[in-house]
């Protein structure tokens, strides 16, 4: 990477594949960003860049990639793969862009644990210009989808509810399935989930809940 393409991006702004962040300060919250890339599509991590998409670079670019990288071992499990480039500024050597690329992971869901020696954590994904906490069913589908087995469901009473809801309203939630279908919230949530890996339905995450609406395709 180089400086035509840190400006290109910081003229593009935030968005699915691209965050920005003045300093590596707090960097047991900034790794979430990077799960989140790990867990979605990928993106770009740009350190020295502010919010309003002004390029200030770093005078110290050595010591923010030591934090960042100390962070992402001691919070981030399991490891996923990543790639740091320092990108001078054109009017300013002493001044550099740390850029932190992170490619989709086949090994997801990734998590950010509180502290180095904790066995759980959160997972995140990427939603725009958003990094959010997956929930369950997004977590059951980024595992399934890493197994990448061949799903098989019934298409039963419930299943035909659900699709006669989402003809007239387009999507649902958890919730709304389990009233619609009276079904308890487990077996409401295996069934979204299922859909989704057999690709009839999918996700779109969201801080409060997750909705589910049929692929154009289907």
């Amino acid at each position: 990477m180089d400086f035509a393409e840190v400006k290109a991006l910081a003229r593009q702004g935030e968005g699915l594949h691209v965050e920005f962040k003045l300093k590596a300060a707090h960097p047991e919250k900034i790794v979430r960003e990077l799960v989140a890339f790990a867990n979605t599509r990928g993106g770009t991590l740009l350190v020295g860049v502010s919010d309003d998409r002004l390029i200030k670079g770093v005078r110290f670019v050595d010591e923010e990639e030591y934090i960042l990288t100390k962070a992402i071992q001691a919070h981030c499990f399991p490891p996923f793969a990543y790639e740091i480039h320092h990108i001078p500024l054109d009017d300013n050597d002493e001044r550099h862009v740390l850029a932190v690329t992170v490619p989709p992971s086949p090994d997801k869901p990734h998590y950010v644990r509180p502290e180095p020696a904790a066995t759980e954590g959160k997972a995140y994904v990427r939603v725009a210009d958003r990094s959010i906490q997956a929930s369950k069913e997004v977590r059951e589908i980024l595992k399934g989808e890493r197994k990448q087995r061949n799903i098989r469901f019934e298409y039963g009473k419930k299943e035909n509810q659900l699709m006669q809801y989402l003809a007239q309203h387009r999507r649902i939630t958890v919730s709304q399935f389990m009233e619609v279908a009276a079904i308890p919230r487990h077996v409401a949530s295996r069934t979204l989930v299922l859909l989704s890996l057999a690709r009839v339905l999918r996700i779109l995450p969201d801080e409060t809940q997750d909705f589910f609406e049929v692929l154009e395709s289907v």
